[in-house]
């Protein structure tokens, strides 16, 4: 009896330790410290989270799970790297989905949620604000304003698929293309106008608004991705 208990108890432990390490990596792939496309280490890694190998291939295969690392046959294990028309289509579902969130969530968001919210860009603000407005990075869940409009919606459908299968690959390309001069900037400042929205229940306002938003960010990405296509539009 002793003997499985001692068992137990050191899964469980394995188990907190690769949870430990998978938000670590979730945070250097979302900021790019680990690049897309690049190979995953087994040995480098354990060296630099000072873990053995047994939590760290737990971690590698949860994040295969949040879509963050692909497992190639022959290859290995690599961080995902979306081509750019995957990418876009990815914005393009976010466009309409995350503008129906918006509407349902003028619908359903209670005064309370609304103010809490708007604490929450104020920490934004002071955030960008301390890296010289370099960048806009939002941790994940609660802290991030996009994941707050989903769960407000209301709607588990949409909280799946936005909350969940889509998340963190998503908020990897929302960082990494956030990084210019002008964009974190920008971006708060529209985050504002669809609150404001929100909290005068102007559903349809609020998703033109989100909408907007993110194509807005879309349009950043096909830019960057392709310089000819500012170009043509220039």
């Amino acid at each position: 009896m002793a003997e499985i208990i001692e068992i137990t108890e050191s899964t469980s432990e394995l188990r907190t330790l690769a949870d430990k390490v998978c938000e670590q990596l979730v945070t250097a792939i979302v900021r790019g410290d680990i690049p897309p496309g690049q190979k995953i280490s087994e040995p480098e890694l354990a060296r630099t989270y000072g873990i053995s190998r047994g939590p760290l291939r737990e971690a590698i295969r949860h994040l295969e799970g949040l879509r963050l690392v692909v497992r190639i046959p022959h290859v290995g294990a690599r961080v995902v790297s979306l081509s750019p028309e995957e990418l876009v289509e990815i914005y393009r579902i976010r466009e309409a989905l995350e503008g129906m969130a918006c509407r349902l969530a003028a619908e359903n968001m209670s005064t309370a949620e609304i103010d809490s919210l708007r604490q929450l860009l104020y920490q934004h603000e002071k955030n960008i604000e301390e890296i010289d407005g370099r960048a806009y990075f939002q941790k994940e869940g609660d802290l991030d304003f996009h994941y707050r409009i989903v769960q407000s919606s209301k709607n588990t459908k949409l909280f799946e698929l936005l909350g969940g299968e889509l998340y963190h690959l998503v908020r990897m390309y929302r960082y990494q293309f956030s990084v210019s001069k002008s964009r974190p900037q920008r971006a708060l400042k529209e985050h504002h106008r669809i609150l404001d929205a929100i909290e005068e229940r102007d559903g349809e306002l609020a998703e033109m608004l989100m909408r907007r938003h993110i194509g807005r960010a879309r349009r950043n990405i096909e830019e960057s991705l392709n310089p000819k296509n500012k170009e043509e539009r220039e």
